[in-house]
């Protein structure tokens, strides 16, 4: 009789499929979870980065207390800049009469770098009604940052007011 040749089972292991398998669902991972932290960081941040924000943070309660003193002023502000860069700033208060004997400080850049940020200190040229030059200005976005003083000596601006402006070509 001939002895019957059984099929010998083999032992199912670690198989090459197997890690493949793990090397994949491990980068799975590790991709969906960047893909979740850029997603975040990218909508969450402005991109606007404040200078010193330590030295900002610790005068956090005094910006506040600023900002609602400007709020009980009731003051508003139309702003005009044009291409060859005058700059015309109209002041009133809440009933619309004009603020005068202010010392007006402005600043004009772009958004995205301070390389041409230009600081004007405007004259008023009647009651409420300030104007200064600067050098021609180029089409495009422009950020208006405007500090109102009693006077050139004042620690604390009365009235702030920042804004973007387009110039047109």
């Amino acid at each position: 009789m001939s002895p019957t040749i059984l099929p010998v089972r083999r032992e199912r292991g670690l198989q090459g499929r197997h890690v493949l398998i793990g090397v994949l669902a491990f980068f799975a991972i590790v991709f969906l979870a960047n893909g979740a932290m850029m997603y975040e960081a990218i909508s969450t941040h402005s991109g606007l980065v404040a200078r010193e924000p330590y030295r900002k943070g610790l005068y956090y309660n005094e910006r506040i207390a600023a900002d609602e003193r400007q709020a009980r002023l009731g003051w508003k502000n139309v702003v005009e800049l044009s291409r060859d860069g005058r700059v015309v700033v109209a002041l009133v208060d809440e009933e619309g009469r004009p603020v005068a004997g202010m010392k007006l400080a402005v600043l004009i850049g772009r958004p995205s770098t301070d390389r041409r940020d230009v600081r004007l200190t405007l004259s008023e040229t009647e009651p409420g009604r300030y104007e200064g030059k600067t050098t021609p200005l180029d089409a495009g976005n422009w950020l208006f940052a405007l500090e109102v003083r009693a006077d050139a000596r004042a620690d604390q601006p009365l009235y702030r007011a920042r804004r973007r402006l387009w110039l047109k070509r």
